[in-house]
């Protein structure tokens, strides 16, 4: 997937470089980032976790704000017909959580889903227990749609933790312009 550079009035989301992962390496093993990220102790599967190059229908941006790295954004399609819709994911270093950083860069993303890639339904699946994170995803008009239970591994690895699915239809999206 060839993702554009997205502009906010705070923040640039740009493709993100291979000389961007060290820090976007460092910011996820983080206090307040690895809680919600999961396993972060195999290097080199989180470099290749944060490039999301797997499949043709992801990637990943950076966000800058004032020429620092803020965080990383993952998009992901879904192009089968009778399934398609787009999905994202992100993380914010902890110096730029709790001041809506986040949402606006969702915003950005959610309109070039919708606008240039035509699709009807952005998802987005936090944590259950990450309420900052629930929060600012319903900020930008996100819903949950239903509990996902035992979902995924907590970062300790010794257990399995409940996700959150939540979606955005096209219609239902509030671009505040």
């Amino acid at each position: 997937m060839e993702l554009p550079t997205l502009r906010t009035a705070r923040t640039t989301l740009r493709p993100l470089g291979e000389d961007d992962l060290d820090e976007l390496m460092e910011i996820v093993s983080t206090p307040g980032v690895r809680d919600w990220w999961g396993d972060v102790s195999d290097r080199e599967k989180l470099r290749e976790d944060l490039k999301c190059d797997d499949e043709d229908d992801s990637g990943a941006l950076t966000i800058e704000i004032g020429g620092a790295i803020a965080g990383w954004l993952g998009v992901w399609e879904e192009n089968e017909p009778g399934f398609r819709h787009g999905g994202l994911d992100i993380m914010l270093a902890p110096p730029f959580q709790g001041r809506g950083i986040g949402p606006e860069a969702l915003r950005a993303a959610v309109v070039w889903l919708i606008d240039e890639r035509g699709h009807h339904r952005v998802t987005i699946d936090p944590a259950h227990a990450n309420g900052r994170a629930i929060r600012a995803y319903e900020a930008v008009g996100f819903r949950p749609v239903g509990v996902m239970r035992q979902y995924e591994r907590d970062p300790a690895g010794d257990g399995w933790r409940d996700g959150l699915l939540m979606d955005l239809l096209a219609e239902e999206f509030e671009r505040g312009d």
